[in-house]
């Protein structure tokens, strides 16, 4: 479970995190996420998948609206373990976008639960607008154990492209 007492500052004054869990965050749809990315020019869509998620399933498209999703990986992939620099390497990543604490930043992920602990860790660490994107990328599980046609960014219907 994640911690805010467990985000520590490191001796270069950068906040890292350790794992996952407790703070509170509004659940959007992808729809939603789509308009709100369209209407707010500020607003941004991170995508904490693994870097072979990215390349093998695909990425949200944001280019008809003049965006590209932040790409920062939550966990490692074939290991998943957690990316403890998550904090400090999403907080570069959005410092030439203009994002800032009050920023409406978006977490995708699969399907919305790597997301939803990566929105904590960025809540916990002063980001005051985390929303976590509900059935991520690809959605749940149908009853043949597949993903892509129940929920997510792509059975909806949303702009993808392959990575």
């Amino acid at each position: 479970m994640f911690h805010a007492d467990r985000l520590r500052p490191q001796t270069n004054g950068v906040l890292r995190v350790s794992d996952a869990g407790d703070v509170h965050i509004p659940a959007v749809s992808v729809d939603d996420t789509w308009a709100k990315l369209k209407s707010d020019a500020g607003a941004v869509l991170v995508d904490v998948r693994t870097i072979a998620e990215w390349a093998y399933v695909g990425l949200p498209d944001l280019s008809a609206i003049g965006k590209r999703p932040v790409l920062v990986e939550w966990q490692g992939f074939p290991d998943d373990r957690l990316n403890t620099a998550f904090v400090e390497r999403l907080t570069e990543a959005l410092a030439p976008l203009g994002a800032d604490n009050g920023t409406e930043i978006f977490f995708i992920c699969r399907s919305g639960a790597r997301s939803l602990r990566a929105a904590q860790a960025m809540a916990a660490a002063g980001y005051m607008r985390c929303r976590n994107v509900t059935d991520g990328f690809e959605g749940p599980l149908d009853p043949n154990r597949h993903r892509g046609q129940l929920g997510g960014w792509k059975a909806k219907g949303l702009p993808w492209t392959q990575g």
